[in-house]
Order: structure tokens, then sequence, then C-alpha cells
């Protein structure tokens, strides 16, 4: 039975801390398979590009398709997480995701963009669902007062993922690319070269579809380890209320803004990169770099972990983000080898952002942890609305560097919550 602290409901009271080191493993493979799958949308991006002859905007209906299942799934993954639990709910994300990457078959056998598309909102669904269940069940998983560190450290894991996807996949699939390009044909032959070139995807994903049904197995088999699990009941639409509280919706507000600014600059790396103006890459050699983006990241949150424990998470969170707007600067105002690694250096300001939102976001949640992840799950669908506007804008202007524009507005917005939220929650 929980003890209530001085003027809060008993019923308001988090689970009970579990030590569990085989579920922090755990909890930290999901982090990795989640975090690489969505990396890979930067590589699967130039392959349709060139397939289906698209425009940026066009292009970037990838990450709206993807990254609106936050904004449809994240409630209703919220509360089937808390009528069957984090680790039942865990594999019922993971078999979603395993349905989506199937369905990249029959999107591969018509050769139809729009099924592509409904593929990754699929596999989306999926990952919403277990993030859902990782952000809340890390911070479960040891004492309350490392929480902001222990989740930042889980984020590197996920970071992991988001660095050796793209490399692998850059390899098999943009390394397909055959001579001749999609708007050189058209009618049967445009098809059959369609359906030819998206094979590499297509085994791509079958591959993670046989490694998450394995995933799966092993969660199921410790799905009554966690003990005296216990979810609030949610006190408005869905837990929506929440949102009136001043933090949690401020932050709520960064997450959508940070995701959005993330995966609109790494869907533009490989098409940045290959500009005469900065490094006039290949396609695939680009494709490879989009690894030192994510690995700055992974590199960040190990050292992001360790800082966070003798420096205010607030303020942190503050530096970096006026850090990512200058390496912006640096690399529009630029050409060159400087214009391009500058921009792969964001990855490294990316670092503690997620993690450090979230976290400062849903101080003194409760309870109502698992209505806190969900809201902020439904504003990770700022990667659907942050890219397709610079991938617009990209196409009024013409210029990839005026349109980095936009994610520069966002850091400055979670620059200003850092400096809000570097106090502890009241």
């Amino acid at each position: 039975m929980a003890i209530a602290s001085p003027g809060v409901d008993a019923s308001d009271q988090p689970s009970a801390p579990v030590d569990a080191p085989e579920l922090r493993l755990f909890v930290m493979g999901l982090f990795f398979i989640f975090g690489g799958i969505t990396s890979l949308n930067d590589v699967i991006i130039p392959k349709l590009k060139e397939l289906f002859t698209l425009n940026y905007t066009q292009a970037m209906l990838v990450q709206f398709c993807f990254f609106a299942a936050y904004l449809l799934v994240g409630i209703p993954g919220a509360k089937l997480v808390k009528k069957i639990g984090y680790m039942r709910g865990a594999v019922a994300g993971l078999l979603t995701m395993m349905a989506g990457c199937l369905l990249f078959i029959p999107a591969s056998q018509s050769a139809t963009y729009g099924l592509f598309l409904f593929a990754l909102f699929v596999l989306a669904s999926g990952v919403v669902i277990v993030q859902v269940v990782s952000n809340p069940l890390i911070s479960l998983l040891g004492k309350p007062e490392t929480a902001h560190s222990r989740l930042t450290f889980a984020q590197a894991f996920n970071s992991l993922g988001t660095t050796v996807f793209p490399y692998v996949g850059a390899t098999l699939i943009l390394g397909s690319l055959a001579a001749i390009s999609a708007d050189q044909l058209s009618g049967v032959e445009l098809d059959a070269y369609r359906t030819a070139e998206t094979q590499a995807i297509v085994h791509g994903y079958l591959g993670i579809a046989a490694a998450l049904a394995v995933v799966a197995a092993a969660v199921w088999m410790f799905r009554g380890r966690l003990q005296g699990e216990r979810h609030g009941e949610s006190a408005g639409l869905a837990g929506l209320d929440l949102l009136r509280r001043p933090r949690f919706g401020f932050g709520a507000l960064c997450i959508f803004l940070y995701v959005g600014a993330e995966v609109a600059i790494g869907s533009l790396i490989v098409n940045y990169l290959m500009q005469p103006g900065v490094m006039a890459l290949p396609e695939q050699a680009a494709g490879k770099l989009i690894g030192l983006y994510w690995g700055g990241a992974m590199i960040g949150r190990f050292i992001g972990s360790g800082l966070m424990r003798i420096v205010s998470p607030g303020k942190l969170l503050a530096g970096v983000a006026a850090g990512a707007i200058a390496l912006i600067l640096v690399s529009t105002a630029s050409t060159g080898a400087l214009s391009g690694y500058s921009l792969l250096a964001i990855g490294l300001m990316n670092a503690i952002m997620f993690p450090t939102i979230f976290s400062l976001a849903c101080e003194r949640l409760g309870s109502r942890a698992a209505d806190g992840s969900g809201i902020i799950n439904v504003a990770i669908f700022g990667g659907a609305v942050v890219p397709l506007a610079t991938g617009a804008l990209a196409d009024v202007t013409g210029s990839l560097a005026i349109a980095l524009a936009l994610p520069a507005a966002c850091y400055a917005v979670i620059a200003a919550f850092g400096v809000y939220a570097r106090k502890p929650a009241r």
C-alpha cells in the first residue's frame, strides 16, 4: 500500500520503484529498436523521392505519415497500456511494428507510394505504443531522484540505433539505386523499375520483422515480472487536463518543436550534403553520413547523463538549444566541409533534448505518468508537421539553407523552456 506524501492523495502516488536490472536492459533494447527504425526514414526519403519523382513537400509525406501515428495513437496507446500493463503493452507494440514491416511486401509489389506511406503509419503505430511503455518504465526502474540521468542514459541506446540503422540502410537501400532514374521511364517500364528497386526496402524490413518477433517472444516471457503496477484515472479527456499545468503544457509544446526540428534536419541531410556548394557527395556517401548526425546524439547522451548530476537540467537544455541555433547559422553561412559538418554536429546538441524536456515536463505527475507519456507521444506529431513545413519552405524558396530557419526557430522556443524549467517543479 502506498504512503501518501503530505498534501497529496494516495491514489496519485506512482508505482514503487522496481530493482530489476534485466528489465532495465530490456527497456534499453526497446529504445535501440524504435530509434533505429525511426531513423531509417532518413534513408528511405531520398530513395522514394527518386523512384516516384517527388518534390520535397511530397517526399516529406514519409515523415508526415510516420509521425501522424503519434497524434492518432498516442492517447489510445496510453489507455491500452494502462489497461493491460507495461509488459503486455510492449508486446502489443512490437507485434504492430512487425505487421507494419510486412506491409512493405504488397507496397513493393504494387509499386504504389500511398501503400508505402500506409505501411509506415502502421509501423509507427507500434513504435508509439512501445514508446508509451518505455519512457515511464525506465523512470520506474530505479530511484526517483536519478530519473533524469537514467532516462538520458536509456536514450543513448535510442541514439545507438539511429547511428547503426542509417549506415546499414544506406548501404542496402541507397546502394541499390540503378544507373537509370525514374524520370527517364514511363508506363510498364516505370512500374517494373519501381518494383525492382523497392525490393531492397522490402528485404530490410523483413529482417526487422523477424527480429521483432524474437523480441516480442522474449518480452512475453517477462510479462509477470513487473509487480505492483499502478495507474491513476484520467481526470479529463484522456488526460488532456494535464495540459492546463503550465510546466507540462510548455514541455509538450517543446517536444512537438524538438522532434519536428530534429526530424526535419535529419530528413534533409542527404540532399543538403549532395549540393555542389556544400560537399557535392554522391547519394550513398551522403546517406552514410547520417550516422554522424545521430551518432552525435548518442555520444552527447552518454555525456549528458553524467553532466545532469552536477548541472541543472534546465540550464543545460537552454545551452544546447542555443548551440543548435549557432550551428545552423554557421552551416547556412559557410560552404564546403564546414557547412556540411556543422549541420551534422547539430546531432550533438540534440542529444539531451528529448529526455530532458520529457522529464522536466513530467515532474511530479505521480500515477498520471502514463497519461503524461501518452500526451507527450501525441506531441511527437511535430515530426510530421515541421518537416513537411520545412520541405514546403524549401520548395517555395528553392533553398534548403533558407528552409533551415524553421528548425532554428523551434530551438529558440526550447531554449526558453530550459530557462523556465530550470528550478524543480512544485
